[in-house]
């Protein structure tokens, strides 16, 4: 299957020797220099307490480092000005531990959020996000407050409005962390099917060392003490023959249509 590349680009993300610290405590993450590429898939390791929710918020832009050198998107984004870090934030989808739901908006309302923000039309609003709550097995919920919802609807819910709008970075905290099994695999799928369909560049942290091998050529970046024990990737699980994950005959559409069919909408 050949990956879409959103742009020519040699590069999404670009850390040059980053350290963070909260105060005057010592570094939570220390000499950080790797690089994220265009339509790459990264699964990010490491034991409780090694840093990897920090690195994420530098990532999703909550955190600016406290030294070194961060690029994204061709941009320096340690002395952009904050007035434009909403235009680089939208070129994210973010799926949060603890979800970060929108209280008074309906499963379905926090799904469209970022649609609505882009413009969206409401007609195309309304069919993207119907088939993306139907792919993550959400349609019955459609209208409930995320105060009614279960952990794992809340976590479906808070990946839906993560990938609806096709971002060109995913980053994706312990994402299957809520689920069963089945939900945590159809869950990759459309994960991998946004970095093979649209060309997507995914990030996930996980402690699950079962999920590392659902997704054949994902790089795995370690991380010991804050530091980044495999900066390049290399790091990696075998390869499996084919692209193809097992077949779930539970009549939702298939993650490569639903994905083509947001790509068509937004053309």
């Amino acid at each position: 299957m050949q990956r879409t590349m959103p742009e020519q680009q040699t590069e999404i993300v670009k850390f040059d020797n980053v350290g963070l610290r909260y105060g005057t405590e010592p570094e939570v993450l220390s000499d950080l220099s790797f690089t994220l590429h265009p339509g790459s898939f990264y699964f990010l390791t490491g034991a409780s307490g090694a840093g990897k929710t920090s690195l994420l918020k530098l990532l999703y832009l909550a955190q600016r480092p406290s030294r070194g050198a961060v690029r994204m998107f061709g941009r320096d984004m340690v002395t952009l000005p904050r007035t434009r870090l909403p235009d680089f934030r939208r070129r994210l989808g973010v799926v949060f531990q603890d979800f970060r739901l929108i209280d008074h908006l309906s499963a379905f309302d926090n799904v469209a959020l970022p649609l609505r923000l882009a413009g969206g039309d409401d007609g195309r609003v309304k069919r993207a996000v119907g088939e993306m709550l139907e792919w993550v097995g959400l349609s019955h919920r459609a209208h409930a407050k995320p105060a009614t919802m279960s952990g794992g609807e809340q976590q479906r819910v808070a990946i839906a409005r993560a990938v609806i709008a096709r971002p060109r970075l995913l980053i994706a905290d312990e994402p299957t962390g809520n689920v069963d099994p089945e939900m945590a695999l159809r869950l990759m799928r459309l994960f991998e099917a946004l970095n093979h369909r649209v060309g997507t560049t995914v990030i996930v942290a996980t402690h699950d060392v079962h999920l590392l091998r659902k997704v054949p050529d994902s790089l795995i970046m370690r991380l010991n003490k804050g530091r980044l024990s495999d900066p390049t990737g290399a790091l990696r699980y075998p390869p499996r023959p084919s692209r193809d994950f097992p077949a779930i005959d539970d009549g939702v559409p298939d993650a490569d249509h639903a994905i083509d069919r947001r790509a068509g909408d937004a053309a």
